[in-house]
């Protein structure tokens, strides 16, 4: 019977997942290389911010069905869930994984389950079985499937529940009784298939919304050109009864949408062109909106003779969650900042940030010269400014 659970990584997947796991009679050992987040989490905080998390977690150390560690301990289930960045050159980098899956090797026995949730290229969930086996771990007598999270900022700890789940495993029998642990705590659909195809889903699902953003964020570009309202044009062409043109934004972030699809450019080579397209338009969107509000400034600075100071709304990759991996609203703050632009940071989720000094919404849209909307929060939402006013995300439109 599955009792013990080792969650490997405590960061936006891990923790959710472990607290909701230890709130179903579970009993979870979270485990993470940082010692804050180990302390954080013992005392029954977190660390990060994500609506209902802080319940769950608190909930779960009182009746001590969950702890957190620097070391795995012997269990029945492993999870892996840490970054899955890239190196110079969009390079998949799966060192993370590989450090993970060595440090459970020792205390791995018969009949675990060792389960990859950490977006990878396809082959990792392979990876992750060489590398045990690599460790003395006889991979026969245990079950590998990668089964990759599918949840929404900001929504985390229904998603988990509620979400269809892919399951793949490197054998059908490790498939179906990952599938099955799976089943005890989801309520939507449990599909299985094969480790590879389970990869290729998660980074396919990923790489579909980079390329609608991207018509969307050249769109935005090509109205700046044309003197066109993006937004009525995308509510009027939305309007046909086969035609769903997405939002455009700042560019694309966050350790999903932003890094995947170039797992599949990598991997794929000149065969992944739509792919690669998209990941050059969103990037390409957040260092026009540098210069369209670089532009800007030097429009008030021949006008009215001064420097003007600039608001920098919202830094995190998306609205209302302090997320800042990725964030093109952060690049884009940065770039200003390496302008010597006089740029005021404004992240309502973050009380406070280890470099930047972040100032009061209601302050700075009273008292600075240009306000930039960067990220649709919703304290942005019918706010009084007295400056001028950039909205690249859509908010004033709210």
């Amino acid at each position: 019977m599955t009792k013990d659970i080792c969650i490997v990584g405590l960061g936006y997947i891990g923790l959710p997942t472990a607290a909701l796991l230890a709130n179903q009679g579970y009993q979870v050992l979270g485990v993470d290389v940082s010692e804050n987040v180990v302390n954080i989490v013992n005392k029954g905080d977190i660390h990060i911010v994500e609506p209902e998390l802080d319940a769950y977690v608190a909930k779960a150390v009182k009746l001590k069905t969950l702890t957190a560690a620097l070391q795995p301990r012997p269990s029945d289930v492993f999870v892996l869930a840490v970054p899955t960045p890239f190196h110079d050159g969009h390079v998949p980098n799966i060192d993370y994984v590989e450090a993970a899956t060595r440090s459970i090797a020792p205390v791995i026995k018969a009949g675990n389950m060792v389960i990859l949730e950490s977006t990878s290229p396809v082959g990792t969930t392979d990876r992750v079985a060489e590398v045990l086996r690599e460790e003395g771990v006889d991979i026969e007598s245990i079950h590998i499937a990668h089964c990759p999270e599918r949840v929404l900022p900001g929504h985390i700890m229904r998603e988990l529940v509620e979400n269809d789940r892919i399951v793949g495993g490197i054998t059908p029998e490790a498939t179906e009784i990952v599938a099955d642990f799976y089943r005890s705590f989801v309520s939507g659909e449990v599909l299985t298939t094969d480790a590879r195809t389970a990869e290729m889903a998660k980074l396919t699902e990923n790489s579909f919304r980079d390329v609608n953003i991207a018509f969307a964020n050249e769109l935005s570009i090509l109205c700046d050109k044309f003197g066109i309202d993006v937004w009525e044009l995308i509510r009027l062409a939305n309007r046909h009864p086969r035609v769903n043109i997405l939002q455009p934004g700042t560019g694309v972030g966050g350790h999903c949408i932003a890094v995947d699809p170039w797992f599949i450019v990598h991997a794929g080579g000149k065969d992944a062109r739509i792919i690669r397209a998209a990941r050059e338009v969103n990037d390409y969107k957040t260092s026009w909106v540098v210069e369209r509000i670089l532009t800007d400034i030097k429009a008030f600075r021949e006008k009215e003779g001064r420097e003007p100071t600039v608001a920098c709304m919202g830094l995190s990759f998306k609205p209302n969650i302090d997320d800042l991996r990725e964030s093109p609203a952060l690049s884009v703050f940065q770039s200003l900042v390496m302008e010597n632009v006089q740029a005021l940071a404004v992240e309502p989720n973050l009380k406070r940030h280890q470099s930047i000094v972040l100032h009061d919404y209601h302050e700075v849209t009273t008292s600075a010269d240009i306000v930039v909307y960067l990220v649709a929060h919703n304290e942005f939402k019918h706010l009084s400014v007295n400056g001028q006013v950039l909205d690249f995300c859509g908010v004033t439109r709210a």
